[in-house]
């Protein structure tokens, strides 16, 4: 990689930044990421709001690229049929991605062009929701196509956890995808990934940010769970009205059964939960019994009916 030592360890950093900020939330806010980190001394950007191809003035390369969710209809956001999400997901191998513009030799677009001649490992931010973003690292790009002003991204296998700056780059990042099925791999792992992203952020956003047992408003507390699950090829999709948004301790609960939701969106608590006598948390629990789920304003986002049933059936036959 024709690259100095210096933006090479920007780079790294980077990554590491951002896989870092993964741990606290799969689902990157975009005004942390346009703020970035220090380097040095000098502020990273990672992130440019106008444009969707981006090199800090601190690089020789590029660093990341990014889609732009629609702004329309906030509210159902997640209903909208996004062209980069929707071929992101009938992809197999490797996924479009269009040159800024319609000049191929435009800077933005050189820089696209130099990360394919040098196997550039890049970022690439594919938006799940209005200023939130799912970061693909390593991402390469696998073509560059000045008659169709686009080029293809190919994925590598995503970075492990934990590899300190003092690490090369090299050493961190894997190699270039040269071969069909580690493309094919990647891009499968990368799918099955934003499909729980997805889900996630269109459940919490569905109710306002708030769990829908004990109310409480932080998103980073509260985990989007499934009611009818994954292998139920019926009903198991991830759609909003398969999920209900709830607190760790919630959703650990409903999960082992120890909660219920019927139909009729009431909670009911197992016996041997309101058995015990040992602490204010499980009083809380306890204290739900007979109350209603929070609900969102938009009926159409309401937990679905059969589904609720066919966990409730579950739910009884545990007790």
């Amino acid at each position: 990689m024709s690259e100095s030592d210096t933006s090479r360890r920007i780079r790294l950093a980077a990554f590491r930044w951002v896989s870092e900020l993964r741990r606290v939330n799969p689902t990157l806010r975009g005004l942390v990421l346009e703020k970035g980190f220090s380097f040095q001394g000098e502020q990273i950007k990672l992130l440019h709001r106008p444009r969707g191809i981006f090199k800090p003035t601190q690089m020789e390369h590029l660093l990341s690229l990014k889609t732009v969710y629609p702004e329309r209809g906030r509210q159902r956001w997640y209903a909208d049929q996004h062209h980069a999400h929707r071929q992101f997901f009938e992809s197999e191998e490797t996924v479009e991605y269009s040159f800024m513009g319609n000049n191929p030799n435009s800077a933005p677009n050189g820089w696209l062009r130099r990360a394919f001649e040098e196997k550039i490992p890049v970022i690439y931010f594919l938006a799940t929701s209005p200023g939130r973003y799912e970061a693909m690292i390593p991402t390469y790009i696998n073509n560059w196509n000045r008659e169709t002003l686009t080029v293809s991204l190919a994925f590598g296998h995503p970075l492990e956890r934990g590899f300190q700056l003092s690490d090369s780059i090299d050493s961190v990042v894997p190699e270039y995808p040269e071969d069909e099925s580690t493309r094919r791999y990647a891009l499968q792992t990368l799918q099955r990934r934003l499909h729980q992203s997805q889900f996630r952020e269109a459940v919490i956003h569905a109710y306002g940010g708030r769990c829908a047992v004990s109310r409480i408003p932080e998103p980073l507390l509260l985990d989007a769970a499934h009611i009818a699950p994954d292998r139920n090829e019926l009903l198991g999709q991830p759609v909003v009205q398969n999920g209900v948004p709830l607190s760790k301790i919630h959703h650990a609960a409903f999960d082992a059964n120890l909660i219920g939701i019927d139909p009729d969106y009431r909670l009911h608590v197992a016996n041997r939960l309101l058995d015990q006598r040992d602490g204010p948390l499980l009083e809380t629990l306890k204290r739900l019994r007979g109350e209603k789920i929070h609900l969102p304003r938009n009926e159409m986002d309401w937990p679905d009916r059969e589904r609720l049933e066919l966990r409730f059936s579950e739910y009884r036959s545990s007790l």
